[in-house]
């Protein structure tokens, strides 16, 4: 049995995860909840910003939070952009799960391009510095993600339910043509939606960078975990997603420690099941 300190820590560690997996989960459930569109390509966007995190500090020397001042509106952009196209072709879910993959594939050919299929890791002073509490020791890098994720779903449960762009978006996702009526422009929501995603994938990235070793194929290892996530919890949720990765990021983390690294998507995965399946008994 592993020491008291040793659980803590894994304790943090999965606190620490569990904000990330909520980050990313979040803006993949407001697609998926209020667009209609399983956007795989959230997690190219996730991937990108983290690479340009790491360029822009490596090579121009720009700290990696203020590098949100950049990526957000750019990604906010593109994800807009994306999803101006989408609409065009009127792509339903499953289209749109099939043409986010093919961009998203697309994204790690041209992240080998650039930065070649080898490891990056960004060098920080927030790696660097630490917070000691006891023998618990957390990163201002862990700690940032954690703020960030917190302070993203704060904000975007405040745009949902307490302004007037976030009624009428969730009434335009419940019923676009009624919305429309009432002079709600669904399709400029929509737009302004999906730059939301997309400057919620930037940030994310931001705190990929800052605690994680970079490899393009690292796409792809956080689609069933994330998914996971954003199933547990609710679609077009602010909190639940971060409540969902806490769930999986402790739950994984305690396993390693307990147990060995590779139970950890097991446990995972299991609890997904266990809620989908108490769910749909509820119902």
């Amino acid at each position: 049995m592993p020491s008291l300190n040793l659980l803590i820590q894994a304790l943090a560690a999965g606190v620490f995860m569990g904000a990330l997996y909520g980050l990313i989960g979040l803006g993949l459930g407001l697609g998926w909840g209020i667009l209609k569109q399983i956007n795989l390509a959230h997690f190219a966007w996730v991937f990108l910003s983290a690479y340009l995190t790491y360029e822009l500090k490596t090579h121009f020397g720009v700290d990696p939070l203020v590098s949100l001042l950049l990526l957000v509106p750019a990604f906010a952009l593109l994800a807009s952009l994306l999803q101006a196209v989408l609409a065009k072709f009127a792509i339903t879910p499953f289209n749109s799960l099939m043409a986010t993959f093919g961009i998203a594939v697309s994204i790690e050919a041209l992240l080998q391009l650039i930065w070649s299929a080898d490891f990056r890791r960004m060098s920080s002073p927030y790696d660097e510095m630490k917070f000691r509490f006891g023998g618990i020791i957390l990163t201002y890098s862990e700690s940032i993600t954690v703020v960030l994720a917190v302070c993203a779903c704060a904000w975007v449960s405040w745009m949902l339910y307490k302004t007037d762009v976030g009624r009428s978006v969730r009434a335009a996702a419940e019923d676009a043509d009624i919305a429309q009526a009432f002079g709600i422009h669904a399709r400029q929501l929509s737009l302004g939606l999906a730059g939301v995603c997309g400057g919620l994938a930037a940030c994310a990235g931001v705190c990929v960078a800052l605690t994680f070793t970079l490899a393009p194929s690292q796409i792809f290892a956080w689609i069933g975990v994330v998914f996971a996530v954003v199933m547990m919890g609710r679609l077009a949720s602010a909190w639940a997603p971060l409540f969902a990765g806490l769930v999986v990021g402790i739950s994984e983390s305690m396993t390693m420690a307990i147990t060995a690294p590779t139970w950890a998507p097991l446990v995972s995965f299991t609890l997904l099941i266990l809620i989908l399946l108490l769910r749909r008994g509820h119902d």
